[in-house]
């Protein structure tokens, strides 16, 4: 990992304003994301980590221009990229990528496996014809532990598992540098996250790829991230190393977030 940011958030804002029903309607501001900065270097996993409603979903859709920004900016190679058009910003979506946290529905039910997995290529020029678009999902399949033979198949036939193992390879496939991943084991059986968890891990560290990475449980931030930064009410209330905010948390909402993670209890053995 190198002390480089790849992206630096500076003063990150994202309000909604919804009218009142009524004759006399007035205007609400909900301020999802209010002046949050933080930085994500080369090679590095930032969890992003609240409870539901907190707005780091919505940090994530902004960062993906998915949302508009109020204000702010976020500086990826050290270019601003909020007030980019679609246009301009398109380049670069082959380089920013997400995972959703529902697999089924980020997936076309009508779309094969292998069309999902070859619009990529070919939308970002990666693959000149349908062969070496073949070959190149035959060994992102395998990659995620997948067989080519499923390609034929279509994503009501996979369990989310499954389907989100093939949420991951799409946005493998295009080789990016930044992945934002919204809550991606939400979805998922406690048992099959830590698969995709050790599986997501090992492709980001394998391929030096950086990471925000987005979930209200820290149970599952413990197993992935470099460092952690605790989101309450649109605000960071605290950043810090994983061991750090772990062994000695500082903000009150923090440690409350710690206190909710489910343990285990011991039992004495029977004499």
């Amino acid at each position: 990992m190198h002390d480089k940011p790849l992206l630096q958030v500076n003063g990150l804002r994202t309000y909604f304003r919804a009218k009142s029903p009524g004759l006399f309607s007035t205007s609400t501001v909900t301020r999802a994301v209010d002046n949050i900065s933080f930085h994500i270097n080369e090679g590095e996993v930032l969890s992003l980590v609240g409870e539901s409603g907190c707005g780091k979903t919505t940090v994530g859709r902004t960062l993906t221009k998915l949302e508009a920004a109020s204000s702010g900016e976020a500086l990826y190679r050290g270019e601003n990229i909020l007030p980019m058009s679609q246009n301009r910003f398109r380049p670069l979506r082959r380089e920013i990528q997400m995972i959703f946290q529902d697999p089924f529905a980020s997936l076309n039910p009508r779309l094969t496996i292998e069309q999902t997995l070859a619009e990529p290529l070919f939308i970002h020029k990666l693959a000149h014809n349908r062969t070496a678009a073949n070959l190149r999902i035959a060994e992102i399949l395998e990659r995620v532990g997948m067989d080519s033979s499923v390609m034929k198949r279509h994503p009501h036939e996979f369990s989310g598992g499954q389907r989100q193992r093939i949420g991951i390879a799409r946005v493998m496939i295009v080789k990016p540098q930044l992945i934002i991943a919204d809550e991606p084991v939400s979805a998922l059986d406690v048992s099959i996250q830590a698969q995709v968890l050790n599986l997501m891990k090992e492709l980001q560290q394998d391929l030096h790829i950086s990471m925000l990475f987005i979930s209200h449980d820290l149970g599952v931030v413990r197993h992935i991230s470099d460092r952690v930064a605790v989101m309450y009410e649109g605000k960071i209330v605290e950043t810090a190393g994983k061991r750090d905010l772990f062994s000695a948390p500082q903000h009150p909402y923090t440690r409350k977030l710690l206190d909710a993670i489910p343990r285990i209890p011991s039992f004495k053995k029977a004499s």
